[in-house]
């Protein structure tokens, strides 16, 4: 019997969460690489790019082992169709941070002048709903154990709740940046311009799949 046979074997979130742990470090990167951004260290977001990408490729692994080892007909709790979503969405969140790191080395990108705090409030609300949709998924075996029910369910309803609200402060942040980035773009050279265009929406999915991930298991404890 496989690892991943074994995980499933104690739980049907074990591996999901195995994955999860995966995709969070993909972020914790891109993370890293703004941090870098605003130090002005272009090598350093070079080298973050590289380990982004590593990581994606390893969460893809772990993706490929859970699809090939998820037994059919083995679990009464959660249907397989619903944790192949779950996973889908969680390796789309790793896909746009590797996405992220590729656009951050394209060509050394012209600072956003005057909009740093704005930018660091958009970043950080992303990033929150990420981790917060991380926590979502740690707490599913929990769920489980009380058959999706009772007051861990109204914890991660609210938790859920959380990370609609942090997607909708991201949304309001992002119109706020994209509308003064429209509003420079004479300062801007053509590619920089749409450089920082991609750049924003990246990170914007980020929020807006982790969203998506909060509301697949919202479905789940609607249909207990």
């Amino acid at each position: 019997m496989s690892v991943f046979s074994n995980l499933f074997a104690r739980s049907p979130f074990s591996p999901l969460q195995s994955h999860m742990e995966k995709v969070a470090a993909c972020v914790d990167k891109v993370h890293e690489m703004f941090d870098a951004y605003r130090a002005g260290n272009h090598d350093k977001i070079s080298k973050l790019a590289d380990e982004i990408s590593e990581l994606e490729h390893a969460a893809d692994l772990t993706k490929n082992e859970i699809r090939n080892n998820l037994p059919k007909g083995l679990f009464l709790a959660v249907n397989r169709g619903d944790l192949l979503e779950i996973l889908s969405l969680q390796d789309d969140i790793a896909d746009k941070a590797e996405d992220i790191g590729v656009l951050m080395t394209m060509k050394k990108i012209a600072p956003l002048e005057g909009m740093d705090a704005e930018l660091q409030k958009f970043l950080d609300k992303n990033f929150e709903a990420v981790a917060e949709a991380h926590k979502i998924i740690r707490e599913m075996d929990e769920l489980l154990t009380t058959s999706f029910g009772g007051k861990e369910a109204e914890k991660v309803q609210e938790m859920i709740d959380h990370v609609a609200f942090l997607e909708h402060e991201a949304d309001i942040l992002q119109r706020d940046l994209s509308r003064k980035l429209y509003n420079m773009d004479d300062k801007f050279s053509y590619t920089s311009f749409t450089l920082w265009v991609g750049i924003l929406q990246s990170i914007a999915a980020l929020g807006n799949l982790s969203e998506k991930l909060a509301n697949r298991v919202r479905m789940l404890l609607e249909l207990k």
